[in-house]
């Protein structure tokens, strides 16, 4: 009998997660949930159980605590037949940077850039032993924002650079796995309808655009995997908005080993005699 897929989802009790663990059950994929509620992940798991006929297990993890992530990593690395990871926990921690405490600084750091790089981590090898499987990390729109300042958009500085980090390890990445049969994707959305929104204190009527429902978020990703995106940003109609992104980004680095820029030159004054 032919094992199903099986897909790992961090961040899985609300929002984005939920989304991704009903649309992966409704497709046949057996499901590793991953999150800090256990309550809450357990009541989605025992709701996909009766509506799909797949099995789903739940494991209660803090990925900001170096323990939490040492056993979503064990648990990822067990998993025989894995297909699909989706990076998905985060929560947004905006604040001005000054007076950003500590300690939601190194939390943010932990969940959105160390989890998704450790997690990858144990699930590329058996993925690549195979020839198959996918990783998903879900950033944000944010990523690209840091020459915008706040207003109407948060103080984000921490927040935005996690983001930005996701975008850069995952096109770097999807680059080393060429030819492996493993696909990586950063997602890029939008203001998303979901607990995270709410959370961040922003109103959703104050906002320029109508946020996402989360199913579509899902919807675009999963369609982008299939076409080979490396970068997908839901509400984007033309494709070649990335592809010019990665333009710019090659002839920045064509600067390099060139002589200096005229700007930054400087010629020193003649030394007069008294």
């Amino acid at each position: 009998m032919t094992a199903k897929p099986h897909a790992v989802i961090t961040g899985a009790s609300s929002g984005i997660g939920a989304a991704f663990a009903a649309c992966l059950a409704s497709n046949g994929y057996d499901l590793t949930l991953i999150a800090r509620r256990r309550g809450r992940l357990a009541e989605l798991a025992a709701r996909l159980a009766r509506a799909t006929p797949v099995t789903v297990s739940v494991h209660a993890a803090d990925l900001t605590d170096p323990a939490g992530l040492r056993s979503a990593e064990d648990q990822i690395a067990a998993i025989p037949n894995l297909d699909l990871l989706v990076n998905n926990a985060g929560f947004a921690g905006y604040g001005p940077f000054a007076g950003l405490d500590p300690a939601v600084a190194a939390a943010l750091i932990a969940v959105h850039v160390t989890a998704p790089t450790r997690l990858t981590r144990a699930a590329l090898p058996a993925m690549a032993g195979r020839g198959r499987g996918a990783v998903i990390n879900i950033a944000s729109l944010l990523a690209f924002s840091g020459s915008l300042p706040p207003g109407p958009l948060p103080c984000r500085a921490t927040y935005a650079a996690a983001k930005a980090y996701l975008v850069t390890f995952t096109c770097a990445l999807a680059a080393e796995l060429a030819g492996t049969g493993v696909r990586v994707q950063v997602c890029c959305p939008g203001p998303a309808a979901t607990e995270f929104l709410n959370d961040t204190g922003i109103d959703p009527a104050r906002l320029p655009v109508t946020p996402m429902d989360p199913v579509d978020v899902v919807a675009a990703s999963l369609a982008a995997l299939d076409l080979g995106e490396t970068v997908c940003i839901p509400g984007l109609d033309d494709p070649a908005a990335v592809e010019d992104y990665h333009n710019t980004a090659r002839q920045l680095m064509q600067a390099s080993g060139r002589a200096l820029a005229r700007r930054y030159r400087t010629t020193p004054e003649p030394e007069t005699c008294p």
